[in-house]
């Protein structure tokens, strides 16, 4: 695939490669294989020359508009991965330690105009959530988002030296909005971030809306039972029956009377008054019959779970049944440990492409990282932060008594790295030198007396 490309580039173009179809076709044409597909089979397919774009963004959008409990889920994740900031952080003998910032983080600092780093967070988020992938590219000074139902993944065969096909290399990217010519974009090119592969693909990444998808859609249909309780006459379905003596005409018109009189919101609870023989039964069942709020409440349930978000953080009602101070405190810590943390630290390695790392990143001491401590959902508790303070200083006091920098006590203590501490060469409380001895200085010699 590598000297397919090349070659198409090297050579004059015989045809116009507009689209993505024309690509697919000259790569059929130039490999000679039998049966190849279009571009965008699934991996398994023999042949394939790309991993297809997932065509199920739009309709996951109007998921996200519509139903309140995706919405909810979405926009808590989106609210606190939103909130870190790029740093860079030095590798201590391959152990984190200190972050500092550059003028080379500018880009993520301000990744278009009138950008913050909390607006591509935001939609770096969203884009793996409706479609399991979010592409970026570099122009210039700026940041520029790739639709990901535009992007396909390009790969090439990897031959074994034994000899044999071993799977597949990522080639590059193949970037084209409707109606425009298509962009191919080098690996280096682009930060995909995918934090939940797609078990069917080799490098794409799947929505976790996917699994969900029948739990909307029954939650969407409580949501239209109850509006349809609502509308007519918010009580138990009846069924009214009349003589057989009643003629057409006169059902129709008893029908439309009772419509008129019964129906809606607005009619609810009215006395209901029979004549002609007329017999009401009631059929239906209301809302506590269903035990409608723990079958909704089911169904929010798991849909908050495959987004990875406690229901008690989103207000749902199973959540809350359980909610107590305790019980917030531990789901919070959940949704920090289980699910942002992962997802920052795959948006971290995700984005390394596009920036440079102080001194070219060619000795791998500094990589990209995020800085929580300023994320106000990940603070701790007064108390708990109170205590973690004084043993900090309890442990810098003793580290200074001990003869170490100021300084680098500091860092250390800071960066939960002891590699980072420096020694005076001083020793004891006093910090006096090696064979100083230990008793009153000497007295100044007395000014000698003139004659």
């Amino acid at each position: 695939m590598t000297s397919l490309w090349r070659a198409m580039r090297g050579r004059p173009q015989e045809r116009a490669i507009s689209t993505i179809d024309d690509y697919a076709a000259a790569v059929q044409e130039a490999l000679g294989y039998q049966g190849w597909s279009a571009l965008g089979m699934t991996q398994t397919q023999p042949g394939q020359a790309a991993e297809k774009a997932p065509t199920d963004l739009p309709a996951y959008a109007q998921m996200f508009a519509s139903n309140p409990v995706i919405w909810a889920c979405m926009v808590a994740r989106m609210s606190v991965f939103s909130a870190t900031r790029f740093a860079w952080q030095r590798l201590n003998n391959g152990r984190p330690s200190e972050m500092f910032g550059t003028p080379e983080l500018r880009i993520l600092e301000a990744p278009w105009m009138g950008g913050t780093t909390q607006d591509l967070l935001a939609r770096v988020i969203q884009d793996a959530d409706l479609a399991g992938n979010s592409y970026w590219t570099r122009a210039e000074d700026e940041l520029v988002r790739l639709r990901p139902d535009w992007v396909q993944i390009v790969l090439e065969r990897r031959r074994h030296p034994h000899g044999g096909d071993l799977g597949w290399r990522k080639y590059g990217y193949l970037y084209q909005e409707p109606g425009c010519d298509p962009v191919f974009l080098w690996p280096e090119e682009v930060a995909h971030f995918a934090p939940t592969p797609d078990p069917l693909a080799t490098y794409r990444g799947m929505s976790w809306l996917t699994p969900v998808i029948r739990e909307t859609q029954n939650d969407n249909l409580m949501a239209a039972h109850k509006r349809k309780f609502m509308e007519n006459a918010a009580t138990p379905n009846i069924v009214v029956r009349l003589d057989r003596e009643v003629t057409p005409d006169s059902f129709e018109k008893f029908k439309a009377k009772m419509d008129s009189g019964h129906r809606g919101v607005e009619n609810a609870y009215k006395t209901l008054y029979l004549g002609g023989g007329a017999d009401v039964t009631v059929v239906g069942k209301d809302f506590q019959q269903l035990d409608f709020s723990s079958v909704q409440g089911a169904g929010e349930t798991r849909i908050a779970a495959a987004a990875g978000v406690p229901p008690v953080i989103v207000g749902l009602s199973e959540g809350l049944k359980a909610a107590t101070y305790s019980n917030y405190g531990q789901a919070r810590r959940r949704l920090a440990d289980g699910t942002i943390h992962p997802l920052w630290q795959n948006a971290c390695g995700s984005f390394a492409p596009l920036v440079t790392p102080p001194g070219g990143g060619t000795s791998g001491s500094v990589r990209l990282w995020y800085d929580p401590r300023d994320v106000p959902f990940l603070r701790e508790d007064r108390k708990d932060s109170a205590e973690i303070q004084g043993v900090e200083s309890r442990t810098i006091r003793a580290l200074v008594d001990a003869g170490y920098t100021p300084e680098s006590v500091q860092k250390a203590v800071r960066s939960e790295d002891w590699d980072l501490l420096v020694h005076t060469g001083l020793f004891s409380v006093q910090l006096q030198a090696p064979g100083t001895s230990s008793g009153p200085p000497p007295a100044p010699p007395a000014d000698e007396e003139g004659p």
